[in-house]
């Protein structure tokens, strides 16, 4: 639901939905929000839930100066945002949802703290709710790469792994400061150039990933000749609490996008007389990478929001970005985007007639797949201005 009204200087929401672009754009704009009823006929679990109450206590160590009231039923809360700090930071985030949860938050705000981004996560590493830190190193840093002018500090590692539902995982998230972002133009599709990937298993035998790996090259070299998919075994103390496995696919073009697509074995309260077979797990993955690659463009369709967000906040020039088909969710992010800046974007439908000035068939090859969507929009010459007080 878009922003219902104003009240004495708060954009007022209603619902629990899209809640965290609702928090990471008022932190960047600095306009304080009010979000009501949330939840609020949930016979079970009304108000906010653990991981949303999560994310608001990682965004108060983030920033300086933040404000957030809750109300005693937890059905509504105030946000009013401080000053983008960064620097070292610990965070245990909350089992009921992945890492990436908090991690693309982070991924989105730290070109613009104070300080550098050196954050340590602990939790759930790979879950089906959210995208998995794999997921995350492999597309959302190099469209970040994209925008930053020198993107040296940027680092994402993976200490341990850690299943649903215990997690026990742990990461590290390295982010430089940004006075500002460039302007880029991104219009020209190209072709995957070669396949990685990783199949991780934790507390269960090697031969589980081994055999998602096997099925998962049977689906890509029918597409492609230059596959490698390593495996990841973790023992002891960097296995995590949980059993678990699963497999994640990274597809580069020449031009150095990345489509990425994963598959995760069901926890064992799910596999309780279906379990999962690591050769579905494969070509599961296999397939999902295909569809990635099929909807194509310049950027991940998990990854649209973000490019959208660093267009929108880029220096003051014209700002031109290829994707696939949009998501709702990055549909539902235009649209906020539009309420906290100001900022509107135009669509055009790009297709393989457009440009008949070369070969029509060289065109064609150039944007296959379904349907693209070019945006356009000149950024708001948003400034990093705590990096000055250094």
């Amino acid at each position: 639901m878009t922003c219902v009204g104003k009240e004495n200087g708060l954009l007022i929401y209603h619902g629990s939905n899209f809640l965290k672009q609702r928090l990471l754009l008022s932190t960047l704009s600095g306009k304080s929000i009010e979000i009501r009823e949330i939840r609020p006929h949930s016979e079970t679990n009304p108000g906010l839930q653990e991981y949303e109450t999560n994310l608001l206590q990682l965004l108060d160590k983030l920033t300086n100066g933040t404000i957030t009231r809750v109300d005693r039923d937890g059905c509504s809360f105030m946000y009013q945002p401080g000053l983008l700090y960064g620097g070292t930071i610990q965070h245990d985030c909350s089992t009921e949802r992945g890492i990436g949860y908090y991690l693309d938050v982070l991924v989105a705000l730290g070109p613009f703290c104070k300080k550098p981004l050196q954050v340590t996560l602990t939790g759930v590493t790979n879950s089906k709710e959210s995208p998995s830190v794999d997921h995350i190193k492999a597309s959302a840093l190099p469209a970040l790469k994209r925008f930053l002018v020198v993107d040296e500090g940027l680092e994402l590692r993976i200490l341990k792994r850690g299943m649903m539902p215990e997690g026990g995982g742990e990461i590290t998230f390295r982010c430089p400061v940004r006075k500002s972002l460039k302007a880029i133009q991104c219009t020209k599709q190209t072709m995957v150039k070669r396949i990685r990937g990783t199949a991780y298993c934790c507390k269960v035998s090697p031969a589980m990933a081994n055999r998602a790996v096997e099925h998962a090259k049977g689906v890509m070299l029918n597409f492609l000749p230059d596959v490698y998919i390593n495996t990841d075994q973790h023992k002891g103390k960097r296995s995590g609490n949980s059993p678990g496995y699963g497999i994640n696919l990274v597809a580069e073009t020449t031009d150095g996008t990345m489509f990425s697509a994963e598959a995760i074995c069901k926890t064992m309260e799910e596999q309780q007389g279906n379990p999962s077979i690591p050769e579905d797990l494969g070509r599961e993955a296999g397939m999902k990478l295909l569809d990635e690659v099929f909807r194509g463009g310049c950027v991940d369709s998990a990854f649209q929001w973000l490019v959208v967000l660093y267009m929108a906040l880029a220096q003051k020039d014209v700002c031109k970005f290829l994707i696939g088909p949009l998501s709702q969710y990055t549909i539902h992010f235009l649209q906020h985007l539009r309420e906290f800046f100001g900022v509107t974007f135009k669509l055009e439908n790009a297709s393989g007639d457009e440009n008949d000035e070369t070969d029509d068939r060289k065109d064609e090859d150039e944007l296959a797949g379904s349907n693209k969507v070019m945006l356009t929009c000149v950024g708001v010459g948003y400034s990093n201005f705590t990096k000055r007080v250094n």
